[in-house]
């Protein structure tokens, strides 16, 4: 069947044609048909009006019609209202208040849709295809700009009473620290890339008050120019500074993995983007602190590993919206 999925964001949006299988649209990964791309300019009424156009495109120069769509998956970052298909005001989608997206493409297009969050779909797309492949119980974090998840509870995606669920980046894990959430020594505070650029300012900043240097920041001048890639590859690199700042991120993130594992008691955990690009720097810390605080029953039967889909996620997000709505027929 013909799946297309819709990808909002801040900076971009994406619109992705996908052919799954017919009989189980989650049996196997769809195969990606045809992608258009492009940037996130305007309010909400010509970003949505381009892309009906876009969607329109895409399926007509594959010489298919509306009818011969499933189904339309719609990716956005939270919050939102999956079961009425409302995006209800994403603090990096300006002026997105209250926009009844489904109802606004089933109207447009003729076409079943369906809305989910971004950590949700992320949580789909390794659960049906990727990490978290065969098992019941699973959990999607991203470890990049933000650090949030989505859960995977018995076999079923699970968002809570108002799509709040997975919003682990505001627990608190200590009463001082990085800032992430709007929280102090959260855990989007220590594992984020702006949690880790935080810690590198202030761990930085106190060698160059020593008179040391530091080999990844030339002066005082430059620490607002670093990035957690910059501190990233300088860890790589065998700097013993980043590697120390790479370090208290891992623990921070051992801590809250450990909470995850008493409270959920999930087979895997997959994290994605700056833990699967450094979990050689972050992992052997966090290992060290679940296995001194998870209880061993819960630790035992957790796999915790990098996200499996890598680059091909962003494209199959929203076509895992998609494939999971037409596999349980459309119910809640």
């Amino acid at each position: 069947m013909n799946l297309v999925g819709i990808d909002i964001g801040g900076t971009k949006c994406a619109v992705v044609l996908g052919l799954a299988d017919k009989d189980n649209p989650v049996s196997a990964e769809p195969m990606i048909l045809d992608k258009i791309k492009f940037t996130t300019e305007g309010g909400p009424g010509a970003i949505i009006d381009r892309l009906c156009r876009e969607t329109k495109e895409i399926i007509s120069r594959h010489g298919l019609s509306k009818d011969d769509i499933a189904c339309i998956g719609i990716n956005c970052g939270g919050p939102i209202d999956s079961r009425n298909g409302i995006i209800l005001s994403p603090p990096n989608l300006i002026g997105w208040d209250d926009i009844h997206i489904v109802d606004i493409f089933e109207k447009r297009l003729g076409i079943r849709s369906k809305l989910q969050n971004d950590a949700n779909a992320g949580a789909l797309a390794e659960w049906l295809f990727g990490a978290g492949r065969g098992c019941s119980n699973v959990m999607f974090i991203t470890f990049g700009t933000g650090f949030g998840a989505g859960l995977i509870l018995d076999g079923r995606l699970y968002s809570g009473t108002n799509d709040m669920a997975g919003e682990v980046g505001h627990v608190r894990l200590a009463d001082h620290g990085p800032v992430g959430f709007g929280k102090e020594g959260s855990c989007e505070g220590f594992c984020s890339g702006g949690g880790i650029v935080q810690l590198a300012r202030t761990k930085v900043l106190e060698r160059f008050q020593m008179g040391e240097k530091v080999s990844f920041c030339n002066g005082i001048e430059d620490i607002g120019g670093l990035t957690a890639k910059i501190v990233g590859d300088a860890a790589e690199a065998g700097d013993e500074l980043a590697m120390e700042i790479y370090a208290i991120s891992g623990r921070y993130l051992g801590k809250a993995l450990s909470i995850f594992i008493d409270i959920l008691n999930p087979e895997v955990i997959a994290i994605g983007s700056i833990f699967a690009r450094s979990t050689g720097l972050l992992w052997p810390h966090a290992e060290k602190v679940i296995k001194e605080e998870a209880l061993t029953h819960a630790q035992k039967v957790c796999r915790v590993v990098p996200a499996g889909l890598g680059e091909r996620i962003g494209d199959l997000e929203a076509l895992s919206i998609a494939a999971y709505e037409m596999a349980k027929g459309g119910k809640q």
